[in-house]
């Protein structure tokens, strides 16, 4: 678990990748149209036995303050999946620097899959 640390004068401030996940989680999912994170069969056991995790399929790379986010979603089915992805791109980027203060230098979006599912 990688750690983004600076120092205000009066004392430190570390910031966990695994924070950084939850909110990119958590921002791509306001997006309407993503139905699901992640993307293995690992990942769909655990949300099935309760251990639902919001940074499922996301993965983080922070170095001297710049953000790289690599993350899974799951679409639902007749959503625009190139207008989607860009959505999910400006909401994690928006997101992370308004809630981190880090600077986030890419966000890529795999799409895992399509839910079928009338919901």
């Amino acid at each position: 678990m990688a750690n983004e640390q600076e120092n205000k004068g009066i004392g430190e401030v570390k910031i966990a990748s695994d924070v950084v996940a939850i909110i990119a989680g958590l921002a791509a999912m306001e997006v309407d149209g993503v139905y699901a994170m992640g993307g293995n069969l690992t990942n769909e056991l655990s949300s099935m036995l309760g251990r639902k995790s919001l940074s499922k399929g996301v993965k983080v790379q922070m170095e001297a303050g710049v953000v790289h986010v690599d993350m899974m979603i799951h679409v639902r089915y007749g959503y625009n999946i190139p207008k989607i992805s860009e959505q999910v791109q400006e909401r994690v980027s928006q997101q992370i620097e308004t809630m981190t203060g880090l600077s986030v230098s890419e966000v890529n979006i795999r799409v895992a899959g399509v839910n079928l599912a009338n919901e």
